[in-house]
């Protein structure tokens, strides 16, 4: 029974943090903060996700494309 139990937890924390964890943590912040000020406030805070999505996104793929390489490497070769 442990063993579907942890079976269980290691799907999830693979399906929701998947490769990269700031991701997944980004996400989650900005799902709180949404929430939170939702309840403080009468000010539409939907847009708080949309943003923060965009610019994990950005952020992730520039993480994870690879560099060029530097221009006075490619002329002293």
């Amino acid at each position: 029974m442990i063993r579907r139990i942890r079976a269980f937890g290691a799907f999830w924390y693979g399906f929701i943090v998947g490769d990269d964890w700031r991701v997944a943590a980004g996400v989650f912040l900005a799902l709180l903060i949404t929430y939170l000020l939702s309840r403080a406030t009468t000010v539409p805070t939907w847009w708080i996700v949309v943003v923060t999505v965009a610019g994990l996104l950005a952020v992730s793929i520039r993480r994870a494309s690879p560099r060029p390489p530097d221009a006075k490497e490619t002329m002293t070769q």
